[in-house]
């Protein structure tokens, strides 16, 4: 089988090492050259330096219905389009040009979680299981008839960092799997119930604000789910404060309530060293334990190490800017 592999970041890596062991690639459709990193400097997709590095044909369009790409597509005659995190929308007149179309991996259980951010989204909402699926393109976003899926478990202790690779390496059996069966002309069709669909927008900064009035949990689940990017952060004296790990405390244990009984407002610091955990700040519902920070301009730490640099009284309410304002509400 020929076959025209198109896929962008890291992830998609494992998925290109594994179908080269099943098909022949005739090229390689990676995105262009961006600024990356702090520097900014134009650098190649992961993708394309695993091509290159496999001496593949690598193709970087600026659009896949440029015509110049459409008629270079025509003249490979692929059997297969195979796209793994691509990050774009593949038009009907590049699955046209392939005798069985094309075919995605999408890292999580479909119909659930379809679009841009998947993993995030799943470990935010508090899933303690996803998957990965090998599916049919078709003209909507992740829609298409199901060829395989697996689950994979998530621990309360994963992030995205981690989740992330895990999925990679299942994904990229599973898509060896998948293209083995349709070489043999034997992959399953199972079309998906679409009213049971839900969507996995694309992260914003602006979610990455922690709205200390929520539930610990749900807290401690934003938290591990914008682990890397774009990392969850409170607000303390009119500076951002990254919190890169956390976990929840319930009502019986987390001592948030002043000497009368009566709560203390959300986002209060009602621990600030001295005790383990030593950094405990109240929540909606229960309390959560930081356990590493980085504050503005700094590096990454232990919360202890953080709070010997920087005290903080207990009692201070953490989301206020410099005037006193109240951490703004995210809609």
């Amino acid at each position: 089988m020929k076959a025209v592999f198109l896929g962008t970041p890291s992830f998609a890596v494992p998925s290109l090492d594994a179908v080269l062991a099943e098909c022949e690639l005739a090229a390689v459709v990676t995105r262009p050259d961006r600024p990356r990193g702090r520097g900014l400097r134009v650098e190649p997709a992961a993708v394309a330096v695993a091509a290159h590095q496999y001496a593949l044909d690598i193709w970087k369009p600026e659009s896949l219905r440029d015509p110049g790409f459409l008629a270079e597509l025509r003249r490979l005659a692929a059997d297969l389009l195979i796209v793994v995190a691509y990050g774009r929308l593949i038009p009907r007149a590049a699955l046209d040009l392939a005798r069985l179309g094309g075919i995605n991996l999408h890292p999580s259980l479909l119909p659930r979680y379809r679009g841009a951010a998947p993993i995030p989204r799943a470990i935010a909402a508090g899933e303690r299981e996803t998957g990965v699926t090998v599916l049919y393109l078709s003209d909507k976003m992740d829609a298409g008839d199901i060829i395989l899926q697996r689950a994979v478990p998530v621990s309360s202790r994963d992030t995205t960092a981690t989740l992330e690779p895990r999925l990679a390496r299942e994904g990229a059996a599973l898509l060896a799997e998948a293209v083995r069966l349709l070489d043999a002309g034997t992959a399953p069709r199972h079309p998906q119930d679409h009213s049971k669909a839900s969507f996995a927008p694309k992260l914003s900064r602006e979610e990455a604000l922690i709205r200390w009035s929520a539930s610990a949990v749900r807290i401690v689940d934003l938290v591990r789910a914008l682990d890397p990017w774009p990392v969850a952060y409170t607000i303390r004296d009119g500076e951002p404060l990254k919190v890169w790990r956390a976990s929840a405390i319930p009502n019986e244990r987390c001592g948030a309530s002043g000497a009368g009984g009566e709560r203390f407002p959300p986002g209060t610091v009602v621990a600030a060293g001295g005790q383990d955990p030593p950094f405990v700040v109240a929540a909606g519902d229960g309390c959560v334990a930081i356990h590493e920070v980085q504050p503005a301009s700094g590096r990454r730490m232990a919360s202890a190490a953080y709070l010997l640099g920087h005290p903080l009284a207990t009692g201070t309410v953490l989301g206020q800017d410099a005037t006193g304002r109240q951490e703004r509400m995210l809609k």
